[in-house]
């Protein structure tokens, strides 16, 4: 609190200082590990480096490079496919899964404990494992269909592989957060809604998907923004030597690829640029969509 002559009392200081002292960490870490590498990358974008960590500008020359390269663009597009193939069926799975965990059905804990499960699995373990599955001589997803399916090496469905381990991976997660935003929905509502006389899709259509649109729009953002910065997942499924890596290579492959194994850090910087960039806009557009479907009344 402050004296009369508007000064903070000693306890006040204290206490301020102490504040200062706790979130100090979270400031420092925020700093070093994502605002400087941010602005570092931006100043690679711009740059053309060089071996020993030796860099020198070169204007938007990178840029012109990327937009001018096939291959960008094509990793733009498989960025793009990926969203369309993992985002709209992903978001619809796990409501029907958290719908189903709403509901008063024998042993919910244990669907909700195997529904979240992949989440805590390694990654590389999902992909391993999946990778076994969609082999074409004796994975087990191919013995079961009976034919010979090229599931990870054929360019016309290489993303669609990646994109069902994408959706099995994430469905715990999305469905989990749904549930708890269907929790939180009065049963109130369904009960005066069956006094009228409305059925089970009313139901779900007037009260529970307009009750759920803040946490579905929560959802939706996240997942596209992991379906646009997808990376390890096609790292672990398409090898370098895949011939289908030129139709599964996403953004953040080519920005691997150009950083790590080229070494042309300069043009991968600028492929990171171009990422956040692309996120951005289509966060602002979320949140413009959003105004005309997300209901935030109680």
């Amino acid at each position: 609190m402050a004296n009369s002559s508007g000064k903070l009392s000693k306890h006040a200081r204290s206490e301020s200082m102490w504040g200062y002292i706790m979130v100090a960490p979270t400031i420092i870490g925020l700093l070093v590990l994502n605002l400087y590498p941010f602005f570092d990358t931006i100043k690679l974008s711009f740059s053309k480096t060089k071996p020993f960590g030796l860099w020198e500008l070169q204007g938007i020359k990178n840029y012109v490079d990327m937009f001018q390269s096939a291959e960008f663009w094509r990793a733009n597009w498989n960025t793009i496919y990926f969203c369309i193939l993992t985002v709209p069926i992903g978001i619809f799975l796990a409501l029907g899964v958290a719908v189903m965990l709403n509901s008063k059905i024998k042993g919910r804990a244990g669907f909700r404990a195997i529904f979240f499960l992949p989440m805590v699995v390694a990654p590389a373990a999902v992909a391993m494992v999946w990778k076994w599955m969609f082999n074409t001589e004796y994975g087990i997803i191919n013995t079961v269909l009976g034919h010979h399916i090229n599931w990870v090496t054929d360019p016309n469905i290489i993303m669609i592989t990646c994109a069902i381990v994408a959706i099995w991976s994430a469905i715990g997660y999305d469905a989990v957060l749904l549930l708890s935003g269907l929790q939180n929905i009065s049963k109130s509502y369904y009960e005066a809604a069956s006094l009228d006389g409305a059925t089970k899709w009313q139901q779900f259509r007037h009260i529970t998907l307009p009750m759920v649109s803040p946490t579905l729009f929560v959802v939706l953002i996240m997942r596209l923004m992991a379906s646009l910065k997808v990376y390890d997942l096609i790292y672990m499924i398409v090898e370098e030597s895949n011939p289908a890596l030129t139709s599964a290579q996403s953004l953040m492959y080519l920005f691997y690829r150009e950083s790590f194994v080229t070494g042309n850090r300069g043009f991968g910087s600028a492929v990171v640029v171009w990422t956040v960039a692309l996120i951005g806009l289509v966060t602002v557009v979320q949140f413009w969509g959003q105004k005309k479907w997300v209901n935030y009344e109680v």
